[in-house]
């Protein structure tokens, strides 16, 4: 064995940062990569606390890998706690209430044969200054080999997630709701029922299966589409909830079946909460800006630690009792303050989390005595869509981008021939080019996968669909022809 940093080990594995932790083929994490990026986390974010919090998803490799992780805690004199399978915000909020910090084995929505590492301070995620701390840390190369078998899994954490929803919002916040909950391989399937039936809907689960589904909130398969509208016809419900593989990103349907894009739901859910300020990407629908119901409005490039980092200068620019909230156009919802309900507080949380958006729209729909598809109709009407090309290489992809950034009259004809004159582009993060006659296409690599991602935003839904999916189109075909 031989002392490395992991950037070295990152190299030589392809194991590396995504938009929010480590990410790779499961072929590539072999128990010594994981052993290391654990070891560099323990050594480049230190903590007081002797423990680290260890959870992982559904995953079929996620076990293994998250053995090799708690070997690393026990090599480095600290205890494991480990809770077992738990939704990644259930495991992030425990830790914190511990005073502890966490590593969560999750590949979260991306392909069936890849996994990822989160890592969590005792405060909530790491930032991307703590990632390269954690690229420059020294690391023993080879470790990891033979790992204990893991511990029992502990229940409080579980447990403490449900209260957080129910002593806040109450008993009765849901009461006379009939929520179906689409399963599937979600490791919050049965954590996220018991919620909703503590706040008092009546819940019937649908399409649980052991074959893992990669979720991708995002860009909704159209088997989920279709799957969604066939239930509404089978059965009788106010709404249809669902979550991605580790439950950080939350689908919620309508009565119809038809599923809410993640960054209204993120409106929705920040004016449930009367925040002040709120952070989101850039790629997130401009109807944010649009409604007025906000003080300030922060935009950030794509992935978690911008959002927190944002949500962290809002907080430290504005008074004490500022609502500070952020959410992704994936609908992952970030609190970044305390918030006083019903005699009980609800403790910032600040890392994406699904059962808080949930439980918003639901309780919105029943607050104001009208339909789960009626809640956002005081919006402005602006609807968003986003695809992707998968199997497209990240240099691929930034290759592209490049080009067109470097040329935006090509760029126009390629991303939106229709759309009249480009009056605007933004190059945050990816390249995201606004048209005169208000629609909006973005480009961008998967911070997670090798994938090309296309947001579009256009004045109704099925203009902002065709707008994606001709993109990717003439992407694609330029691609073929070698263009």
């Amino acid at each position: 064995m031989s002392i490395v940093t992991l950037r070295h080990i990152v190299a030589t594995s392809g194991v590396q940062f995504g938009t929010s932790g480590a990410r790779g083929l499961v072929s590539s994490m072999s128990d010594a990569v994981c052993y290391a990026y654990a070891q560099a986390f323990l050594r480049a974010v230190p903590s007081a606390s002797n423990s680290v919090v260890l959870g992982h998803d559904l995953r079929p490799s996620s076990p293994a890998i998250a053995a090799a992780c708690a070997q690393a805690v026990r090599d480095a004199g600290k205890e494991v706690v480990f809770v077992g399978a738990l939704p990644t915000p259930a495991i992030a909020y425990y830790a914190a209430v511990r005073g502890a910090p966490a590593i969560v084995v999750t590949g979260s929505h991306i392909p069936f044969d890849r996994n990822g590492i989160k890592f969590y301070r005792e405060d909530g995620e790491i930032s991307k200054q703590d990632e390269q701390a954690m690229l420059d840390a020294e690391v023993t190369a080879g470790s990891g080999a033979g790992a204990a078998a893991l511990p029992a899994a502990i229940a409080e954490p579980a447990q403490a997630y449900l209260r957080r929803y129910v002593d806040v919002f109450g008993a009765a916040a849901l009461a006379g709701m009939r929520v179906a909950v689409y399963e599937h391989s979600s490791v919050a399937r049965d954590l996220l029922g018991t919620i909703l039936e503590a706040l008092g809907a009546s819940v019937l689960p649908l399409g649980r299966t052991d074959e893992f589904v990669p979720i991708d909130t995002e860009a909704v398969r159209a088997e989920d589409i279709e799957r969604a509208a066939r239930w509404a016809a089978e059965h009788t419900f106010d709404a249809i909830v669902s979550t991605d593989g580790d439950a950080d990103r939350p689908l919620i349907g309508d009565e119809q079946g038809r599923w809410l894009r993640g960054d209204i739901v993120g409106i929705l859910c920040s004016q449930y909460l009367a925040a002040d300020h709120v952070v989101t990407p850039v790629s997130s629908n401009t109807a944010v800006e649009r409604c007025g119901l906000f003080k300030e409005v922060v935009r950030t490039r794509i992935g978690s630690p911008y959002v927190i980092a944002g949500m962290e200068q809002a907080a430290a620019a504005h008074a004490q009792g500022a609502v500070v909230a952020g959410y992704e156009a994936n609908g992952g919802f970030l609190l970044g303050s305390d918030i006083a309900r019903n005699g009980a507080v609800l403790k910032a949380l600040p890392t994406r989390d699904a059962v808080l958006p949930i439980v918003a729209v639901l309780a919105m729909a029943r607050e104001r005595g009208c339909l789960v598809s009626e809640v956002a109709n005081a919006l402005p009407p602006r609807f968003t869509a986003s695809d992707r090309l998968q199997e497209f290489a990240t240099d691929l992809s930034r290759e592209l981008i490049a080009r067109l950034t470097g040329d935006p009259a090509q760029a126009g004809q390629l991303l939106a021939p229709q759309s009249g004159e480009l009056v605007h582009v933004d190059t945050t993060d990816g390249l995201r080019m606004s048209f005169a006659n208000g629609d909006i296409v973005h480009l961008r690599p998967s911070g997670n996968a090798p994938e090309l991602r296309c947001y579009a935003e256009a004045s109704t839904q099925q203009a902002a669909e065709a707008l994606c999916r001709a993109c990717l189109d003439r992407i694609a075909a330029t691609r073929t022809l070698g263009k």
